[in-house]
């Protein structure tokens, strides 16, 4: 009886792992068939969400050249970054975060790592950057033009891709970020991980570099954003005294004011709810040994990539010349696939 009841538990065991066929397999979770049915459809929801919203702004920028202008120019450029991460970082995390395990070895995880934490870094700076060129526009708007040319912004977006490039996949590849934990990834390491790890000084190093001053820097900016914006309303508000009423003026004023608010309190807290948790955690894990639990660390990791989702909505589709150009790409497409019906038909 003993014997029937450990072979039980033997095939059982067997059955939850991540490579049946290797005595050190890490075990895949235990899910119920509804849970993980919802969450490929949710992730592959967002995926696709992230890869056709940021298509969209790649394609308006290149092909309507009315859109040709140095903020465009990074928004297309954030716009690739962010596709690239839907299409070769997303899909790869969803396998892992749904089945807890890592089926692409242990070569291709650290190019999945070193990308990830690439393209990520990489969004953040763009988004910097495009705090930075709203802040000329707004603040110094007669230095403008020439303060901020085509040639600075391609000029400052490859700087960012070169810079996420070296960074991120020197970081991981010279495995400078778990120096000291030799023995701790040696005790828990298990076929079929896929986990990056960073000692005390680079989970302090690498989320300050990617995220924490950047997003200081955009902080300041917006605030400064905004003060300024509220200034030109009033400005604007007096120059209308002698033309129009005190309650026009006043409503005018305050509308300005509450547009000017509410996008940078959009900006501001989209990037911060999606980056935020996960930067902390990411600089808390290593003073904590290393005792985050997988699904609250994957939940916060997804809440980062969501960011993704968001850009194109947020720094395009608030853009009037930016909904003519979707409708009209839309409608194209639309057409195209109305006509290829036709022809199959006839």
């Amino acid at each position: 009886m003993d014997d029937i009841c450990l072979n039980q538990t033997g095939d059982m065991a067997a059955m939850l792992l991540c490579f049946p066929h290797l005595q050190d397999s890490c075990p895949r979770f235990v899910r119920l068939t509804i849970v993980r049915v919802v969450m490929y459809a949710f992730m592959v929801i967002t995926i696709l969400m992230t890869v056709c919203g940021n298509l969209l702004v790649i394609i308006s920028i290149t092909h309507f050249k009315q859109l040709h202008s140095p903020t465009n120019f990074i928004l297309r450029s954030l716009a690739v970054v962010d596709c690239c991460l839907g299409c070769f970082v997303m899909p790869f995390s969803m396998v892992r975060s749904v089945e807890g395990c890592w089926y692409m070895g242990e070569n291709f995880c650290k190019v999945h790592s070193s990308l990830d934490m690439m393209l990520c870094t990489t969004s953040i700076l763009h988004l910097c950057l495009v705090s930075i060129d709203r802040y000329y526009a707004i603040c110094d708007p007669l230095q403008y033009s020439t303060k901020v040319t085509v040639f600075k912004v391609i000029s400052g977006t490859i700087i960012i891709w070169l810079f996420s490039f070296l960074f991120c996949f020197g970081v991981v590849f010279s495995g400078v970020n778990m120096v000291g934990l030799e023995t701790f990834i040696l005790m828990t390491y298990c076929e079929g991980s896929c986990a990056l790890f960073f000692n005390k000084e680079w989970g302090i190093i690498a989320p300050t570099v990617s995220f924490y001053i950047p997003a200081a820097v955009m902080t300041c900016l917006y605030i400064k954003i905004f003060h300024v914006a509220r200034k030109h309303a009033k400005v604007m508000s007096d120059r209308l005294a002698t033309v129009t009423c005190s309650e026009l003026k006043n409503q005018a004023s305050e509308q300005r004011e509450r547009k000017a608010a509410k996008t940078l309190a959009i900006v501001m807290g989209v990037f911060l709810l999606c980056w935020l948790p996960f930067f902390i955690t990411t600089l808390i894990d290593p003073f904590v040994n290393f005792q985050t639990p997988f699904h609250i660390f994957d939940a916060v990791m997804w809440f980062a990539y969501f960011n993704s989702t968001c850009n194109p909505v947020i720094y395009a589709f608030f853009y009037p010349h930016f909904r003519k150009a979707f409708k009209i790409i839309i409608a194209k497409i639309s057409g195209m696939r109305t006509n290829t019906h036709i022809l199959v038909v006839e």
